[in-house]
């Protein structure tokens, strides 16, 4: 089937793709373009991230660098209405407690999490926080931002080059009729975007989410043959995680100034 393309107003696009990445109240009316959105992904991440790494950067003013983080990492995950946690959670309790591969697709298609997918969720929270409440209320804004605009890339970046794991689900809707022109350009502006925000850091930050990238989607090719929305999702949150793990590293050892 020949997929219509809907959508050519780039502003239209980003309001798709912050409707559909976060619960902002954007109101897009009649069809959308899932596809054309898809650019626009790693813009959303930033200004998520930009609002998380404002309350990190304005909390460090009033409370305890842990309180701050703490509160920047609650006010993220209310923004996105925990989207990509949800795949995270998912995935773990698919690749953690099924048999086989059609157990594992069941368990993704289910909406109750266990005990694997809560675990993944509390240890991964626990790595952000750890990280973020490491760093000065500087690299607290522009990592915060980096992370969530550098994990977003990372799911185009799987779009383009993963296979889907079945024929329908929201891995394939994302990947049918993508502007691959477009979305390569969207990759490199978010790494320019990155260098801009972490300077010559951002190789670190860049190799954390490649290899959890590359991770997921290896993992995800032997447990169930490709990728799927719970896999994007499951990608976006190590991704972002590993950023953060990337900006505390070279915060440590480097003045944000220097």
């Amino acid at each position: 089937m020949v997929r219509r393309r809907v959508v050519s107003n780039p502003l239209r696009s980003l309001r798709i793709a912050g409707s559909f990445l976060t619960r902002v109240p954007l109101h897009v009316d009649g069809d959308v373009d899932m596809p054309a959105a898809t650019p626009w992904f790693p813009m959303v991440g930033l200004i998520v991230g930009g609002v998380g790494g404002l309350v990190a950067a304005g909390g460090q003013q009033i409370f305890p660098a842990g309180v701050a983080a703490a509160l920047a990492l609650t006010v993220t995950a209310l923004v996105t209405g925990a989207f990509h946690h949800d795949g995270l959670a998912d995935i773990a309790d698919g690749f953690g407690g099924g048999w086989d591969r059609e157990q594992r697709l069941a368990i993704l298609k289910d909406s109750r999490h266990g005990t694997y997918g809560v675990v993944s969720l509390v240890l991964l929270a626990l790595v952000a926080w750890s990280a973020l409440a490491s760093l000065t209320w500087q690299w607290a804004l522009g990592g915060l931002a980096a992370a969530h605009m550098l994990g977003r890339a990372a799911i185009i970046v799987v779009l383009l080059t993963a296979r889907a794991a079945r024929p329908d689900g929201l891995g394939t809707d994302y990947a049918a009729g993508l502007p691959r022109a477009q979305c390569s350009v969207s990759v490199l502006l978010s790494v320019i975007g990155g260098a801009l925000l972490l300077g010559p850091w951002v190789l670190g930050a860049i190799g954390g989410a490649g290899i959890t990238t590359v991770a997921v989607v290896g993992l995800a090719y032997r447990k169930i043959g490709g990728i799927s929305g719970d896999v994007l999702g499951a990608t976006e949150q190590l991704a972002e995680t590993a950023v953060l793990v990337a900006v505390s590293a070279a915060a440590g050892s480097m003045p944000w100034w220097a």
